[in-house]
């Protein structure tokens, strides 16, 4: 058996050399992504496919069905139906999950959690896959399948590597703000119900006038925020691996309901350019004292699955699932997992993975001219496959989803624009500040025991300067733990 040469040029599957395999292809500058960009596809599609038949990433969840409740009119931003009147009721599946642990491992671990939302409209299915931070490690979808390897079990020790996660994070230096996140007092949730959910992505909103808005939303938990420290963690995971989950069903079985307070953040698209902040980038937030989050409605779970297989394991979500009035932005992580997403659900449940019950539209019904694969169920019969047809076939409304947006420019590999505040590192250093002491102490305290398991002091020296360049307390005092810990 051959084995690859790890000297070289780095080359696509095919063996043409790539060129730049850090900025996906664009039309323009802050353009949306492009089909043509082999690269992108390529690494995306592979990386859905490497493992079957768990999730890759998001493998451990937990699932409920709920309600959401509009208490705020917003009419005159989005003509979204599910939005359109105070009081209006939408169910809902929320799927809980870690990022980067397996389907047998265990709920207390330092990790984001995934907030996967699917909202039954009349409309069709709407869902929002977002996390519980606001922002994320990177800010272009080409490099999210590196990412992930270097959070998963290394090739050949098969154990996760500190060496892997902070050479990758070293030398991405975007990832700071979401490290001090994740290494932070959040970093581990006491349980699903006392955390808070984002769509951490930027979204369109569009109103019947065919104006733009911008957003992003906030899932604030009534509940309070309860986290673990590290050593409280270590010994739940020890002793419960499944705490989270069974947290989650049995406050739900007590018919002690976990609801969040839903808000959205609210940009006028005339805004985005001039906006101090690149406001499609992951990596960032919108601080609440330029666009102060508005109330709009109540989420609430109040029904369990009846089977986790079918209800939890077998859900799917794609950010790509919009309905009238709502739409995607040029954030180019997003526009990676409007293809992913869907992509890896029909390889990983099957090409009719929507037609499966906790899938499929409950408050309208999916008509398609899609048929046969795995698990059709011959739901349409003898009717014609094709569109436009006279034989009284589903047919296009002629009125897109979304308003769509200008572009200019050339083609190619292109960073994301930068706006006047833009760098890795000034919302990284604004969080520590905002930081109490004893605070900081545990998040230095967290950093420098896994930074202190690399082996290779130029790769832990790399890491330590991510965050000295954030605020410069923050990493003298990572460095001293560091060294300490180290000898």
């Amino acid at each position: 058996m051959s084995v690859e040469s790890t000297t070289g040029p780095l080359t696509t599957e095919s063996g043409a050399p790539v060129g730049d395999n850090q900025n996906s292809e664009t039309a323009g500058i802050g353009g949306p992504g492009l089909i043509q960009d082999q690269l992108l596809i390529e690494k995306l599609a592979h990386f859905n496919r490497e493992r079957i038949p768990e999730r890759i990433v998001h493998a451990r969840g937990a699932g409920a069905y709920g309600t959401f409740t509009v208490t705020a009119d917003v009419s005159r931003y989005t003509r979204a139906a599910f939005l359109s009147e105070v009081g209006k009721q939408t169910e809902t599946f929320l799927r809980f999950s870690t990022v980067a642990g397996n389907l047998g491992s265990a709920d207390a671990v330092r990790d984001p959690r995934g907030f996967a939302l699917k909202f039954y409209t009349e409309e069709g299915n709407y869902d929002l896959v977002g996390n519980n931070t606001p922002v994320f490690f990177i800010k272009d979808a080409l490099k999210f399948p590196d990412f992930i390897h270097t959070q998963k079990r290394d090739p050949y020790t098969g154990s996760q590597e500190a060496d892997n996660v902070w050479d990758f994070w070293g030398l991405s230096p975007e990832s700071t703000h979401q490290v001090t996140w994740l290494f932070g007092d959040r970093g581990i949730p006491a349980s699903y119900r006392h955390m808070n959910g984002y769509g951490s992505h930027t979204f369109q909103w569009n109103n019947e006038a065919g104006e733009v808005f911008w957003v992003k939303y906030h899932f604030k938990t009534d509940q309070g925020i309860k986290n673990l420290t590290q050593s409280e963690a270590d010994k739940l995971a020890g002793e419960d691996a499944d705490s989270h989950q069974r947290d989650l069903r049995e406050s739900i079985e007590r018919g002690e309901f976990p609801s969040w307070t839903v808000q959205v953040q609210i940009m006028p698209a005339a805004e985005a350019a001039a906006y101090r902040f690149n406001p499609f980038d992951l990596t960032k937030v919108w601080p609440h004292e330029d666009y102060p989050p508005i109330e709009i409605g109540k989420l609430e779970l109040n029904r369990n699955p009846q089977n986790i297989f079918a209800e939890v394991e077998q859900s799917v979500f794609s950010p790509h699932h919009f309905v009238p009035g709502i739409g995607p932005s040029p954030d180019k992580m997003l526009q990676g997992r409007l293809f992913a997403y869907g992509d890896a659900h029909r390889y990983r449940v099957g090409i009719n993975a929507d037609h499966l019950p906790v899938n499929r539209p409950h408050a309208t019904e999916a008509r398609t001219h899609g048929r046969d694969g795995v698990m059709y169920d011959g739901r349409h019969a003898g009717q014609k496959n094709y569109e436009p047809n006279s034989f009284g076939g589903p047919s296009e409304t002629g009125r897109p989803l979304w308003q769509p947006a200008a572009v200019t420019g050339a083609t190619g590999e292109q960073a994301a624009p930068s706006h006047a505040e833009d760098d890795d590192f000034g919302q990284a250093g604004t969080l520590y500040r905002l930081m109490a002491e004893d605070e900081k102490e545990r998040l230095i305290g967290n950093l420098a025991g896994f930074i202190a398991q690399v082996s290779r002091d130029d790769i832990a020296q790399r890491a330590i300067e991510n965050f000295r360049k954030a605020d410069a307390d923050y990493g003298k005092r990572l460095e001293a733990a560091v060294q300490a810990l180290r000898g």
